[in-house]
């Protein structure tokens, strides 16, 4: 059977076509002039290859940074301030923007909700963030869960990421023993007189 043929490949090309499908609507090297913030930083976007990098070191920070950063009160400024700390941190831009569309018009209620919620229960454990008003005492409960809330996104990602990549090189593994076996095998060289 022709490796092209074999479920294994129809597979590989199946999960390609996948993540092209989810990473179009995201920034990348060649379409990051399109986006309205990205764009007027594009070309100091386009010379940092780490912003494009899929490698560890680049999407660790980006998980950790953007998923605090997606939990943070700061609805409408996230893309400039995650296209910011992506160049800070020296993390990947796509995911970094990625994790920022978690908070969206129909998420940002109960998103908030939520973290106001987690930040006013770690102020009663730990009374850290009272004394500053009414008012106040809300604003840090929203931060407070925000950060708090962000990381714990971060940790499930974080996993998340890991057996995804496990698995990706176990897959990997498979399809190169795969195309090994069906390799061209190279005759043995004539024997010298």
């Amino acid at each position: 059977m022709p490796v092209r043929s074999h479920p294994l490949h129809r597979q590989w090309l199946a999960r390609r076509r996948r993540l092209r499908r989810w990473l179009r609507p995201l920034p990348r090297r060649a379409n990051v002039a399109r986006y309205p913030i990205i764009k007027w930083f594009a070309a100091a976007a386009r010379r940092r290859p780490y912003l494009w990098s899929f490698k560890r070191a680049q999407v660790m920070p980006s998980l950790y940074v953007g998923a605090v950063l997606a939990m943070m009160p700061v609805y409408g400024l996230q893309v400039a301030i995650g296209l910011a700390l992506a160049m800070l941190v020296r993390g990947n831009l796509t995911v970094m923007i990625a994790l920022q569309m978690i908070t969206n018009p129909l998420t940002l209620g109960p998103i908030y909700l939520a973290t106001h919620a987690l930040g006013q229960w770690l102020i009663g454990l730990t009374g850290y963030g009272v004394g500053v008003g009414e008012l106040g005492t809300r604003v840090n409960a929203l931060v407070l869960g925000g950060l708090v809330g962000g990381l714990l996104l971060a940790l499930v990602l974080d996993l998340g990421w890991r057996l995804l990549a496990w698995e990706a090189r176990r897959f990997k593994a498979q399809l190169r023993a795969l195309h090994l076996l069906h390799a061209p095998q190279d005759p043995e060289p004539p024997a010298e007189p």
